[in-house]
């Protein structure tokens, strides 16, 4: 604080005094002031000189120990009051007593049981009296001489040697600085305790150190919560505003009733002048007499008023006050120390009953206190889901995996909670702009919340200004996308394991190796032969390669069957070869990719990976909005998850979804791909068999518990959630909720190539069709072989002019013999009595027709 709030107390005393004439009613004071300089003891001493002859009856000194140890000698010689306000020896010092307060640092230290700690130290300031401090406390002791360019060198050091108990022993001036460099140094955690000598603790912004169960103790001189003090307070910023009207920025109680240490003293030192002047006016009248320092000669009345000011009793702002020898003797210093929201008094320390500390729970480990933390939660299936019952209340409401895992670490622990959910429904992200955080990460920065419980990702970014305890489950980034449609099931499915090309291929080769084997047949010699080898007056020789027989011969290896035609030469014996090992390869091939083709479902897959989804625009995708997803292509410096970064924002906002929920429902209306965290794609295709997980994981993290910068509870959960690991409960309610047998769906593998799916008539329906097609063909070249058979007979057999009827039907006479012609029929007659014969199912040598002909003919004979 400024000069101007102890130069305000100054004025107000005097103002206040001889405002109320109770006190002093026939008294008007009235006060010089000096501004000197730290540097220039020379111009102090000169212008306490001129007080001294203007006639002053008492001197307030400065704080400053150099400047009033020359006061001090001067006042002392002259007879003339010095009242002080530090540690230093005054003639008269309102400040409690050096000795005293250092038995109650010694009190603090011993009740804490502080075995090893620090000191910071300035030079030209020190409460405490270190050699005093030495004799008293049985520990090890490590002590800084700081100055301000080395706050944080010091800290670093303290750091480093892992000392966390620290006694900081400097002028208020410096401690805001030295708070900065806590921070910077991020030793405001819960193992930290610091112990200020400073009786200005409430003055200070700790609004960093709040809610993080960092310890920071102290004193105080000024209880604020007095009725008394609460008053003055209030008249004091009254006097104030009308004092300084173009300097309220100067002025040290604005937002509370609070004030330093330094302008209550010079308050009550005022106030104890003028009772003590009060109290020898009573006895005599007191006369001013002209005073020089060249002189030195001591004022007559100068003692005397010494003497009643050291026996003044009296409480003023900080509290009650008695002297002895000059030293403040009885006073009362409360004990103050850091809590979540506010700074409360937990004990006290007076001359006469020493330390007694009201609030012992407040110096207690936090896991072994009855708290209740307030937990922010996001509803996330199954991680956390609400019940919207009219009968749940509370707690009641919320049902999920971490749920579970906050109940079961709550009893580990030993704490309570209040579960809530979090107002703008984000996890937490940092808007790139204006550098400004969101969701439950800005919760816990502003200390708003004690824990965040869900499925939040441990990331670099958020772990610089939040804590994470150590994760309970691990994951990675991958991609969500609607099942493949299987391909359509051709009736001509057999044929796909060749391509057409090579069927045409094959038929090409068919009709070239089977006109290749007729002409090497008639070319070669070796391939003609006698058709009738014993009848010598008719030789008569013929080819067997025939244009038929060559292409039956040549299907016929084709299909691995036998044939009644077998090569002779050698030419067609190498053509015919080559020819089977053709069709050794075409059949092994076909045979062993028909098993693939047909056995197993082949499903059309338009992404593979994530460098399918980066490369083509078909194919929408995006992320959560405000998610550690979304954060991770945003700052990957990898090209791929760069260029998806950029189609990303560039489609923005309907690339990112508010829920997870709106992303599985545009993944299933189709062209739409998820990123998302690999944890809840699991669940979601556990159940749901239209979505399927593409490639793997992009990336590797963790899910923690967040807790705001410091927070003891982050490595008592971090060892609760190890313990669970290590006994499996964690993985019992993974399967609890993730493999919940109700709720999956009936998926087919398709992992093992092993299981063979089923063949039906869709896969190879075609082959019955060929079947059937060429039974079809057959019967038709049948029934024309029959047709073109019937004609040719009934044109070789014309009657002949010689033949003559009888009366009896069917007989032909001839000149020479009779001859039995059977009746003549029709073409539908004839083959209707074929196929009854074919229907007899006998083997017979001839048809039944011919038998009965031949028997009428021997009679006749």
């Amino acid at each position: 604080m400024g000069i101007y709030n102890t130069e305000l107390a100054f004025r107000y005393a005097v103002h206040r005094l001889n405002r109320d004439k109770s006190l002093l009613p026939e008294t008007n004071i009235i006060y010089e002031i000096e501004y000197v300089s730290r540097i220039d003891s020379f111009e102090t001493v000169q212008k306490v000189c001129r007080l001294v002859q203007v006639g002053v009856q008492a001197i307030f000194s400065p704080t400053d120990s150099v400047l009033a140890t020359h006061i001090n000698s001067i006042c002392d010689a002259l007879d003339i009051p010095d009242i002080g306000r530090s540690i230093h020896d005054f003639s008269i010092n309102v400040h409690p007593s050096q000795q005293y307060v250092n038995s109650a640092f010694i009190d603090v230290i011993r009740y804490l049981n502080w075995t090893r700690f620090g000191i910071l130290h300035e030079k030209d300031y020190g409460i405490i009296n270190l050699h005093q401090l030495s004799r008293s406390v049985q520990a090890e002791v490590h002590m800084r001489k700081v100055s301000q360019s080395s706050y944080l060198s010091a800290l670093n050091d303290f750091k480093n040697k892992e000392i966390h108990n620290i006694i900081i022993d400097i002028n208020s001036n410096g401690i805001k600085a030295l708070l900065k460099n806590i921070l910077q140094q991020q030793m405001n955690e819960y193992k930290y305790h610091y112990f200020f000598t400073s009786f200005d603790l409430e003055t200070f912004d700790l609004e960093d150190f709040k809610y993080n169960f960092v310890n920071i103790t102290s004193f105080r001189l000024v209880d604020i919560g007095d009725v008394a003090v609460k008053e003055i307070l209030k008249d004091l910023e009254f006097f104030g505003q009308n004092m300084f009207q173009e300097s309220d920025e100067n002025l040290y109680l604005r937002k509370a009733l609070t004030i330093e240490t330094e302008p209550a003293l010079m308050f009550d030192s005022v106030y104890v002048f003028a009772i003590g002047l009060q109290t020898l006016e009573q006895s005599h009248t007191l006369y001013l007499s002209n005073l020089t320092c060249e002189d030195e000669t001591p004022w007559n009345g100068g003692l005397s008023l010494i003497n009643y000011i050291n026996a003044v009793e009296w409480k003023g702002l900080t509290g009650p006050i008695q002297f002895k020898e000059g030293q403040r003797v009885q006073f009362k210093l409360d004990l103050i120390k850091l809590k979540q929201h506010s700074i409360v008094k937990v004990g006290e320390w007076t001359p006469q009953r020493y330390l007694n500390i009201t609030e012992p729970a407040m110096f207690f480990d936090s896991g072994s206190m009855n708290v209740t933390l307030v937990v922010i939660t996001i509803l996330e299936t199954p991680y956390v889901m609400m019940h919207y019952g009219k009968n749940f209340t509370g707690n009641e409401r919320f049902y999920g995996f971490c749920v579970d895992i906050l109940e079961t670490i709550s009893h580990e622990v030993g704490f309570d909670y209040i579960l809530d959910i979090v107002p703008d429904r984000k996890y937490g992200a940092k808007d790139p702009e204006t550098g400004e955080w969101n969701g439950m990460v800005a919760q816990l920065m502003k200390y708003k919340a004690d824990l965040a419980v869900g499925s939040m990702t441990i990331t670099y970014a958020r772990e610089s200004v939040i804590d994470f305890t150590k994760p309970f489950m691990n994951l990675g980034i991958s991609i969500l996308f609607k099942v493949p449609e299987s391909e359509p099931t051709r009736l001509f499915s057999f044929m796909n394991p060749l391509a057409i090309e090579i069927w045409i291929y094959v038929l090409i080769a068919y009709f070239l190796v089977s006109a290749s084997i007729y002409i090497v047949g008639k070319l070669s010699p070796i391939e003609w032969q006698s058709i009738h080898p014993c009848d010598l007056d008719n030789i008569t020789i013929g080819n067997q390669f025939t244009m038929s027989d060559s292409f039956w011969f040549t299907i016929g290896t084709l299909m691995q069957q036998s044939s009644d035609v077998y090569p002779r030469a050698t030419s067609t014996r190498i053509i015919s070869s080559i020819w089977g090992f053709f069709s050794l390869i075409i059949v092994a091939s076909y045979t062993a990719n028909l098993a693939a083709f047909l056995t197993t479902e082949r499903m059309i897959n338009p992404i593979e990976n994530a460098d399918d989804l980066a490369t083509q625009t078909e194919i929408s995708y995006g992320t959560l909005e405000s998610g550690s997803t979304m954060t991770f292509f945003r700052d990957s410096m990898i090209e791929t998850y760069k260029k998806m970064w950029r189609s990303m924002d560039n489609k923005k906002p309907s690339a990112f979804t508010t829920t997870y929920e709106d992303g599985i429902r545009r993944v299933n209306q189709g062209n739409y791909a998820f990123l998302m965290e690999s944890t809840m794609l699991d669940y979601i295709v556990q159940r749901d068999c239209n979505l399927t997980q593409i490639g793997g994981l992009l990336d590797t993290k963790g899910y923690g518990i967040a807790t705001p910068k410091g927070s003891p509870w982050r490595d008592k959960i971090s060892l609760a959630i190890l313990e669970l690991q290590e006994k499996g409960d964690i993985q019992l309610l993974y399967d609890k909720w993730w493999k919940n047998t109700d709720e999956t769906c009936t998926r087919r593998s398709t992992s093992k190539q092993s299981k063979a799916n089923a063949l039906g008539l869709e896969s190879i329906g075609g082959v019955f069709v060929v079947l059937i097609a060429g039974i079809l063909v057959a019967v038709i070249v049948a029934f024309f072989e029959f047709w073109f058979n019937f004609k040719y007979n009934k044109k070789s057999k014309p009657l002949q002019n010689n033949f003559f009827h009888t009366a009896e039907e069917g007989i032909l006479h001839t000149d020479k013999e009779c001859v039995y012609i059977p009746p003549s029929r029709s073409f539908w007659i004839e083959i209707f009595e074929e196929l009854r014969y074919a229907s007899w199912c006998m083997n017979k040598p001839i048809k039944p027709e011919l038998t009965q002909i031949s028997g009428e003919f021997q009679d006749d004979h």
